[in-house]
């Protein structure tokens, strides 16, 4: 039982301080991978919605506090008037159009900085009182590190779009979604670690079904990646049909850059095609691994999650399908992304769940 001391506690050397608090740690941890998510469908929404460059400046602390005068939103306006998008996309906007892209800048990188905090701060108290594991400990140091690491490349990501460029790369947007789903994998998997062995749903044929699972944890970050790479070309906004692309199922003209690698990152159709592709392959791969769970007899106390994580698979597709034939709609593409980060998380506690068997 939770909170109770288990011959695993024993053996491990832990004390009672550390015992009890283990539940607390988990809800900590829990809490700031569900602000990592919210964090991701922000990051969307200022993406789609096109603010992400609204504001120009980096300032950690300092840019905690919006314009508070009419004179510092003018301000804050020249600033965004001096970079390429405003000149060659944005060009006559109002005051008021530019504060709704602000607002969805500002709100994506107040939420990083309270994350910060909310992981910080909760850490130091753990840590201080005696309430971690030895165990743990590297393992929160490192999910600190990439926090701060994701806060760097977030930068980086806006920095190449204020001088060249009408957009942030789609190579570094990629990087940036990307590893926001590595730190939000990594702290459900701490998370669900941190538990005695009473409470891992029992599977003795665990080891038949973990790198099956593993695998489809992996597609789905790779699909996440190739997901960036449509958002951050709008290639969602071209080749609106389905199951048809270019009125083909595999076009003629994919892989037609020279070099050839170079069209899966800046031509529209291979970055879709391959979006849709990766798709069909998910679709296959996590169905074929859940049915296989499912008929196992040893598997069921992990029906439901396997249920889950089907419907999910199965909504996600068709939510994507939606996107595309309508070209890209905010609502319908944030739960697009939502349903992303819904089956990595399921992906993850079923994998972790194998592993610990």
């Amino acid at each position: 039982m939770t909170g109770s001391i288990t011959q695993e506690d024993h053996w491990q050397g832990l004390s009672e301080k550390v015992v009890a608090a283990r539940p607390y740690v988990r809800g900590w941890l829990y809490c700031v991978a569900f602000l990592v998510f919210a964090m991701v469908l922000v990051g969307g929404a200022t993406r789609l919605t096109d603010s992400g460059l609204s504001i120009t400046e980096w300032k950690p602390i300092h840019g905690a506090i919006p314009p508070l005068s009419v004179e510092a939103w003018q301000e804050e306006f020249e600033k965004y008037k001096q970079i390429p998008e405003y000149e060659q996309v944005n060009k006559g906007m109002s005051l008021d159009e530019f504060k709704t892209i602000f607002w969805w800048e500002w709100g994506h990188r107040q939420l990083g900085r309270f994350i910060g905090l909310a992981f910080f701060v909760p850490m130091m108290i753990f840590w201080l009182s005696g309430r971690l594991s030895r165990p743990i400990k590297p393992r929160v140091l490192i999910l600190f590190v990439l926090g701060g690491l994701q806060g760097a490349i977030g930068w980086w990501m806006v920095a190449s779009g204020l001088s060249e460029r009408v957009d942030v790369s789609q190579y570094r947007l990629a990087v940036h979604l990307t590893l926001a789903c590595v730190i939000f994998v990594a702290l459900l998997w701490v998370a669900r670690g941190y538990r005695s062995v009473d409470e891992v749903p029992e599977c003795v044929s665990a080891d038949r079904h973990l790198w099956p699972f593993a695998i489809v944890l992996g597609l789905l970050l790779v699909q996440i990646f190739f997901g960036a790479l449509v958002a951050g070309t709008h290639a969602g906004k071209t080749y609106n049909t389905w199951p048809l692309m270019d009125g083909s199922f595999i076009p003629d003209l994919i892989y037609d850059s020279v070099p050839a690698w170079l069209s899966a990152f800046e031509d529209l159709m291979t970055i879709q095609f391959n979006h849709r592709m990766m798709a069909y392959i998910l679709l296959a791969v996590g169905l074929l691994a859940a049915l296989r769970l499912m008929r196992d007899g040893f598997g069921a106390s992990m029906r439901a999650m396997v249920i889950a994580f089907k419907a999910g698979l199965v909504v996600q597709v068709i939510l994507g399908i939606l996107t595309l034939l309508f070209v890209v709609p905010l609502g319908l593409a944030l739960a697009h992304q939502a349903g992303a980060i819904f089956l990595l998380a399921v992906a993850t506690f079923l994998v972790r769940d194998l592993k610990d068997n």
